[in-house]
């Protein structure tokens, strides 16, 4: 079996290492396809070096453009690099522009496309993350998903719940790997003297920093939050914005904010496992702040990560200058509401994702299952209902029983479920799709 695996910014890199690990690991033969599209050449060797990765089977050296630009040089680039390797499977993570080239080209070759951290929605169409994720899956073949929440939103979206698999998330995995890496080789903490209990914050989305009103809105509050020591690494670009709109010299005066270059993965690392609060707009932060039992603050309105509020250790705050200052005093105040914070529980696994995913990925290969052609046995789709069942079986048994009948729902007590093969239907009310036989 080959795996080409596509990638294309660091944290695709990141949450891909754990999956190359265990694909190294087991001796199964894999291309390292990378779109370059946030680096140069010699950067982008010297990240792979820094994870104790190897270098990339092939480089497009997209680079930085057009998202339209961008993706239909990639596009055309993995595409001809697909037809020469022919690989049994294509595995994808995330959300980004590398991901829907990734994806379209794969299934315009008719080659089975594994969606890593499938599922995720914002509901937001202005994120072209967004528009990225859902065209992905609607390429995809195997769906590998963080949650029942992301399951869900796919059996909803009309895709068949026998191909998706809840894995819990590979950050998990390359969080816990990397950090030991960057315990190793990571000099930030002796660099800025960290002192204790200080906030992390971060910011980058365009709808912050390129937002006057929302942008003097949060820096509104980081100043009054005189409290703590924040350490912001601050991207040139927000440093561009923050100059524009007349906010960065108030932020570069105040004694308690401390505005640093941005740090690379490895340190930032440190950084976030050595901080008291982190203040992000970032999705991956959100993640990884759950994952080393950091609370976190989100400056944004939705997410897409909705499970890490629902467990309790993340709470949205939008833009809004009270509302940013009150929970952060709120969490650094009250211990009893920290805590609670820093041990939700993570919903995204126990770090073994990786190995499950690649084990999945190796059984659909022996039943040939990887291999597309279209359904032998599905004469067209006759319709969708909505059944109570009365007598005690569970999903495998009733599928079983009725061969043209796909479950695609539970509601237990009034809530959706995914249907997992035991799980039992009695008294409840089941989603069916039945479809007429050849």
């Amino acid at each position: 079996m080959k795996i080409a695996f596509i990638i294309g910014t660091r944290p695709e890199i990141i949450k891909m290492a754990p999956l190359i690990d265990v694909v190294n690991k087991q001796g199964i033969e894999y291309i390292l396809i990378h779109t370059g599209q946030h680096y140069d050449q010699e950067m982008s060797e010297q990240f792979f070096k820094d994870l104790e990765l190897p270098q990339p089977d092939y480089n497009i050296g997209v680079g930085s453009t057009t998202h339209g630009k961008q993706t239909a040089v990639m596009l055309e680039g993995i595409e001809k690099i697909l037809l020469s390797e022919k690989p049994d499977i294509v595995l994808v993570e995330g959300d980004t522009n590398a991901v829907l080239a990734g994806a379209i080209a794969s299934s315009k070759l008719h080659l089975s496309l594994g969606h890593v951290e499938s599922g995720l929605r914002s509901y937001d169409k202005t994120m072209p993350e967004e528009i990225n994720r859902v065209v992905a899956d609607v390429c995809s073949s195997l769906f590998f998903v963080p949650t029942e929440e992301s399951a869900l939103n796919l059996i909803f979206e009309g895709l068949d719940p026998h191909n998706i698999y809840i894995t819990g998330n590979t950050v998990v995995d390359a969080v816990i790997r990397n950090l030991k890496i960057a315990e190793k080789t990571s000099k930030l903490a002796s660099k800025l003297d960290l002192e204790e209990n200080f906030i992390t914050l971060t910011m980058h989305r365009a709808e912050n920093v390129d937002d006057p009103q929302r942008l003097k809105n949060i820096c509104g509050a980081l100043l009054e939050l005189e409290e703590n020591p924040i350490i912001f690494p601050v991207h040139p670009r927000t440093i561009r914005t923050l100059k524009e709109f007349g906010l960065h010299q108030a932020l570069e005066e105040a004694e308690h904010i401390h505005l640093i270059k941005p740090v690379g993965y490895l340190d930032f690392l440190i950084l976030l496992s050595n901080s008291r609060l982190v203040l992000t707009d970032s999705g991956g932060i959100q993640e990884e702040s759950i994952t080393l039992n950091i609370p976190c603050i989100t400056l944004r309105y939705n997410t897409e990560r909705p499970e890490t509020v629902k467990t309790g250790g993340n709470i949205l705050v939008g833009a809004e200058k009270e509302l940013i200052i009150n929970n952060v005093r709120n969490i650094m105040g009250d211990e009893s509401l920290y805590q609670k914070m820093s041990k939700a529980p993570n919903p995204y696994g126990d770090g073994k994702t990786s190995q499950k995913i690649i084990n999945i990925i190796l059984k659909a290969y022996d039943k040939g299952k990887l291999i597309l052609k279209p359904p032998e046995d599905i004469g067209g789709h006759e319709g969708r209902y909505i059944q109570k069942v009365e007598y005690d079986m569970d999903v495998s048994q009733y599928e079983r029983n009725n061969e043209n009948s796909r479950i695609i729902a539970i509601f237990e007590n009034g809530e959706a479920r995914f249907p997992h093969p035991h799980l039992k239907l009695q008294n409840n009310t089941i989603l069916i799709d039945k479809f007429r036989s050849n």
